[in-house]
């Protein structure tokens, strides 16, 4: 990690105990999981992020500026094991209300498990790593803000600022990020509140309003490279997308990398 300030993303600095924001760094996953004095709900965040990683390992760069990486540490505190699977949709509801927030047209949505859409198109996506010791999660997002269209990295990306959002750069990231973390800990707080129970917290009722996945033709490439298509008929108490082949049946998928059909 190189070059330490001072918070200046005053808007997020008020809701954490310690929010640190970086000129450059490789990961801020990886480096808030690496600092053992971190405190529950500290933050790590960098619009300057060089060896980011999404799901499957991917590694993805930005250029300087144009986008948010941010990750927030989330001790377990009365959560059970069985649970934390749940954080990374929690993450993902918070920032579609956070996005939602700011871009003033375009319909903003979950696509499961972690990424966020406006108007079916990459903006933000999301990785939860636990530490070692399981003692703690770290949730990162990397938010797509300023990026143009030349500059994005697929075809089914997007940035904020192609969405009509409003304010320098910096502005924005502040409103996002502070906007995702309050988000954020009121979700976690009533998961722990109900034992770890999705439902009783309200969080499933949440994931299954927000997630544009849900009635859905997809295609899922699972861990085992296996492929699964069929339609996305809902989000279980596990937190799994459900999946029902042409062939019958339906099919829990607790991980992989799905692919909306109607926007290929």
């Amino acid at each position: 990690m190189t070059d330490r300030t001072s918070p200046s993303f005053p808007l997020s600095a008020a809701r954490s105990p310690r929010l640190e924001l970086v000129a450059e760094t490789g990961s801020t996953n990886a480096d808030l999981l690496a600092d053992a004095s971190a405190p529950h709900l500290a933050v790590l965040a960098t619009m300057s992020q060089t060896a980011g990683r999404g799901r499957l390992g991917r590694v993805w760069t930005a250029p300087p500026g144009r986008t948010l990486a941010a990750s927030v540490l989330v001790e377990r505190r009365g959560l059970p094991v069985e649970s934390l699977g749940w954080l990374p949709l929690a993450a993902g509801v918070a920032m579609r209300a956070s996005i939602a927030a700011v871009v003033p047209a375009g319909e903003v949505g979950l696509k499961w498990p972690n990424d966020v859409q406006v108007d079916g198109l990459k903006a933000c996506g999301i990785l939860a790593q636990a530490r070692d010791d399981g003692s703690a999660v770290v949730v990162g997002a990397g938010v797509n803000l300023a990026l143009t269209r030349d500059e994005l990295p697929t075809p089914v990306s997007t940035s904020l600022s192609l969405h009509g959002a409003e304010g320098t750069t910096g502005e924005v990231a502040d409103l996002v990020l502070s906007a995702w973390l309050a988000e954020v800990v009121a979700l976690v707080e009533a998961l722990a509140a109900a034992g770890g129970d999705a439902d009783a917290s309200g969080l499933r009722a949440r994931v299954l309003d927000d997630c544009t996945t849900l009635g859905r033709e997809v295609r899922v490439e699972l861990p085992s490279g296996e492929v699964l298509t069929g339609t996305a008929s809902s989000i279980d108490h596990e937190g799994r997308l459900v999946v029902e082949p042409p062939t019958g049946g339906a099919v829990a998928v607790s991980s992989g990398d799905v692919t909306h059909l109607r926007y290929e």
